[in-house]
C-alpha cells in the first residue's frame, strides 16, 4: 500500500506544471551569456595589455643596444677603451625610435658606469575593445640595460 501512495504522489509531481519555474532557465541562460562575453572581452584586452608591454620591453632592449653602440674609443695609459657619454647613448636611443616610428617616448638615457647604457621609454595602452571593466588607458614604462663589448 506504502509503494503505490508514492507511486501516485510521483505521477502527479510529473504531469503537474509548475507555475513559479516558468521562465527561470531563460533568465539564468541570458545570464551566463552576458558573463560569457564580458570574461571573453576582459581577457581580450588583458592579452592586448600583456602583447603591448611586450613590444615596450623590445623597444627599451633595442633602444638600450643602439645607445650602447653609441661608444667612442679612448686612450687610457696607452690601452683603448670604449668611453660611453650619456649625450651619445640619447643620441642612440632617439634614432632608434625614429626609426621604428612608434608612439613611445624616451623618458631617460643614462650612461650610469660609462660602459653600459640604461635607456627607459613609455608608452600608453589603449584596449581594444571597450568594456566597463577596463580603463580608456593605461601608461606604461619598460627600462633596459646594455653594456658595450669593448672594455
Amino acid at each position: 500500500m506504502g509503494l503505490a501512495v508514492i507511486r501516485r504522489l510521483v505521477g502527479r509531481l510529473r504531469t503537474e506544471p509548475r507555475g513559479d519555474d516558468v521562465g527561470s532557465v531563460m533568465l539564468l541562460t541570458i545570464g551566463y551569456a552576458m558573463l560569457a562575453i564580458v570574461t571573453v572581452l576582459v581577457c581580450v584586452d588583458a592579452t592586448s595589455l600583456y602583447v603591448q608591454q611586450k613590444r615596450l620591453d623590445s623597444l627599451a632592449d633595442a633602444a638600450a643596444l643602439a645607445g650602447a653602440d653609441a661608444f667612442s674609443l679612448e686612450l687610457v695609459d696607452g690601452q683603448p677603451t670604449a668611453a660611453l657619454r650619456p649625450a651619445d647613448v640619447r643620441a642612440g636611443a632617439l634614432a632608434l625610435l625614429a626609426a621604428v616610428a612608434t608612439d613611445a617616448v624616451l623618458v631617460e638615457a643614462e650612461a650610469p658606469d660609462g660602459r653600459s647604457a640604461r635607456v627607459t621609454v613609455a608608452g600608453t595602452w589603449h584596449p581594444p575593445v571597450f568594456t566597463l571593466f577596463v580603463p580608456a588607458g593605461v601608461a606604461l614604462e619598460a627600462t633596459a640595460t646594455s653594456r658595450t663589448a669593448l672594455r
